[in-house]
């Protein structure tokens, strides 16, 4: 399947404006990456096209590589000390370069201190080319994009590392910027204003931005993009969406399969013996395309009529539901289309994978996660006594510590805080170990009131849009606050003293252009990297983003159909992810004595 959105844009430019651009008839070249562009060109290039263009080989400029003096290489890295030293390394000795000549791509601006390096070293003979692409993002998936640093929840949330906080907004308001320009979009530029770094990244990001305009006074211009939006929130935004059980396809199989780098592991029993089989889940599988938004009670059925349809129009015959077994008799019969039945056979797996997982405990928890989060019931009464509800979970040696943090967080956040008494009799209800009860305590870092002494003032919750119908699985009640907040935006309703501008484009929000049915319909009989008329709204989280919100930016662009959402974030979370990352050692004071240990300066306990 060719690729979408962002990853067919960002996949033409590589193609065209590195690959292609350094390609000499005849010649065979290297192409060297760093990290960041490594999964750039996974993400979004095929290997056989990359081969075709004269690329003999990809190499990682971090990696010991064998010397290939014949050849030249185009270097595709992001300016960072590491990668512009790996380039200088690779010309330092003339004897013996490691390579002939070096065209050079950084993704984005290069900071002049390592410009002057560079000048003034041995490479700088060696280089035939030196451009910067601006394109220094993950496009993760048509709607999605990630910066990929992986340390940024605790670089921006732990006070023990506000020394390297500045430079990690700094490099991530680059990044987004790079977004923006390869999008050719110019947006207003929003925040949330009660967590103050955001409007520290929105300023900087804003900085970058008309840097971009002034070099190329065409961005952001065009029939309806000055209505364009970029809202920039914190991981605080949201605090109950990363912790609830999912159970849309894609949230639930990585939050309960542990599936790493996209990639699911299974076992299969075809011709008598069991082996370990491993598939990429990505939008080169139309089947996961249609799958991984359905809550996981539809999916089998939609499998199973899929592959109803695809026997149907290749004349062969299948039951109203199809079982491993048939589906392997299928393929013996039928190895021509092997490839195709054995996508029908991944989904079907990975559906039961997670209904076998599901039952028996999750489908308990998710009941009580529903109603903390909404603090109502599925017959909306207000839920009076929140404690009955938790303590048989709590009890429940079955459950484990991580499922029941995620139970007392989803309490607290009901009751805006609970006294330190309190806390302390649900960790000893729920036999939580000291080094766990961290991550509830290091929440109050993201703004929570985790331990109030019964004075503080109830916080006003945000209003949330009534949204349960006939259609809602009681167990899915909850929507992400980000739907909400992209609606909102969208119909010139979100608040601007809660998220306010930077900048506001010169246009009246309020007139739009005449709609028209091409709008509807943008998506179907187009390249895949036409550029999208309408305006943008492009939502940015400091500290990780969800499956679940990122499913928000596809609903909400299908039912609209004139604005495309698009969500970024400096990583992608689950919960176990999530917690994991709450209970960093990054958010221990350096300077306190490790446990056990008495602080001289502390009178000594009674």
């Amino acid at each position: 399947m060719a690729p979408l959105g962002l990853k067919a844009i960002v996949g033409e430019k590589i193609m065209n404006d590195v690959i292609k651009k350094a390609r000499e008839k005849g010649k065979w070249k290297v192409l060297v990456v760093d990290k960041l562009s490594m999964k750039m060109i996974s993400s979004c290039c095929k290997m056989t096209d990359i081969m075709s263009e004269g690329i003999t080989i990809v190499e990682d400029i971090t990696k010991r590589r064998e010397p290939l003096p014949s050849m030249e290489a185009i270097y595709l890295i992001t300016p960072s000390d590491e990668s512009v030293e790996g380039l200088i390394d690779d010309f330092r000795d003339p004897q013996s370069q490691r390579y002939r000549g070096a065209h050079v791509f950084f993704t984005d601006t290069i900071p002049d201190n390592l410009f002057g390096l560079l000048t003034k070293s041995r490479a700088s003979k060696a280089m035939k080319a030196l451009t910067e692409i601006h394109v220094a993002f993950l496009p993760y998936e048509s709607q999605v994009f990630s910066l990929d640093k992986v340390n940024a929840f605790q670089d921006f949330y732990s006070p023990f590392k506000a020394d390297v906080k500045g430079n990690m907004l700094e490099r991530c308001s680059e990044q987004i910027a790079t977004l923006c320009a390869t999008l050719k979009e110019y947006p207003a530029v929003r925040y949330r204003g009660e967590y103050k770094d955001c409007a520290v990244l929105a300023q900087m990001l804003q900085e970058k931005l008309d840097g971009y305009k002034a070099d190329d006074p065409t961005m952001g211009e065009g029939q309806d993009k000055s209505r364009t939006q970029l809202l920039i929130l914190d991981r605080g935004f949201d605090p109950v969406s990363p912790l609830l059980h999912e159970l849309t396809l894609q949230a639930m199989s990585y939050d309960l399969l542990g599936i790493e780098n996209d990639v699911y592991r299974f076992e299969t029993s075809g011709m008598g013996e069991t082996r370990m089989k491993e598939v990429v889940l990505d939008e080169d599988d139309d089947l996961w395309l249609t799958l991984r938004h359905k809550h996981i009670a539809e999916v089998s059925t939609a499998v199973t009529r899929s592959l109803k349809d695809f026997s149907a129009s290749k004349k062969m015959n299948t039951g109203e539901k199809t079982t491993m077994k048939e589906l392997a008799q299928m393929l013996k019969k039928m190895p021509q289309y092997q490839k195709e039945l054995s996508k029908f056979s991944t989904h079907l797996h990975l559906a039961e994978d997670c209904m076998n997982r599901y039952q028996g405990t999750v489908d308990k928890l998710c009941r009580v996660e529903q109603d903390l989060a909404m603090g109502l019931d599925a017959e909306g009464e207000k839920i009076k006594d929140p404690m009955r509800l938790i303590v048989p979970i709590l009890l429940d040696a079955n459950v484990s510590v991580s499922d029941k943090i995620r139970i007392i967080l989803l309490y607290i956040f009901l009751k805006n805080g609970v006294t330190e008494e309190n806390l302390c009799k649900l960790l000893q209800h729920a036999n939580i170990p000291p080094e766990d009860s961290d991550i509830i305590s290091n929440m109050a870092h993201m703004g929570f009131p985790i331990v109030s002494e019964g004075t503080t003032k109830k916080a006003k919750k945000a209003d949330r849009k009534e949204r349960i119908s006939e259609q809602t699985y009681q167990l899915s009640r909850w929507t992400p606050l980000m739907k909400d907040l992209i609606e909102d935006a969208i119909e010139d309703k979100l608040d601007p003293k809660q998220y306010p501008y930077i900048s506001q484009r010169q246009t009246s929000a309020k007139a739009s252009a005449p709609s028209s049915a091409r709008y509807g319909n943008w998506h179907k009989n187009r390249g895949p990297t036409e550029m999208k008329t309408g305006p943008r709204i492009i939502l940015f989280i400091i500290g990780g983003m969800t499956y679940s919100e990122m499913r928000c930016v596809y609903e909400v662009t299908q039912a609209n159909g004139k604005w495309e959402a698009l969500i970024g974030s400096t990583h992608i979370l689950t919960t176990p992810k999530y917690l994991k990352e709450l209970q960093h050692q990054d958010f221990l004071d350096p300077n306190s004595p490790p446990e056990g240990i008495q602080d001289p300066n502390e009178p000594p306990a009674e």
